[in-house]
């Protein structure tokens, strides 16, 4: 990564892409408060809605490296704020300075 900005997105993407996955296990296996505090959670089953949430984390993991790239940075931001909860904040702001660092390159 060429700049802090990006560096951090990428932290903060990678660790909320995490917790996304973690909290789509353990809706699988019991009661999580993901599916609370999502815009999705209301919409759809809580089976389902941990498997979105599970793939919605791989592609947060996955796409955390990319931050400092226009479209995935635009790509963590919805997902982000579909996925809701606090992994869902982190990858926002891990979002948010990916989208920072690409304006401020100099």
């Amino acid at each position: 990564m060429k700049n802090r900005f990006a560096y951090w997105g990428y932290i903060l993407a990678l660790i909320g892409g995490i917790l996304i996955i973690v909290f789509g296990f353990l809706g699988l296996i019991g009661n999580s408060l993901g599916s609370a505090y999502s815009p999705a959670g209301y919409y759809i089953s809580r089976a389902m809605y941990s498997i979105v949430a599970i793939i919605i984390g791989a592609i947060c993991v996955i796409g955390s490296k990319s931050v400092g790239v226009l479209v995935w940075a635009i790509v963590l931001l919805v997902l982000g704020i579909v996925s809701g909860g606090i992994g869902g904040v982190l990858v926002i702001l891990g979002a948010l300075l990916g989208l920072v660092s690409i304006f401020v390159k100099s």
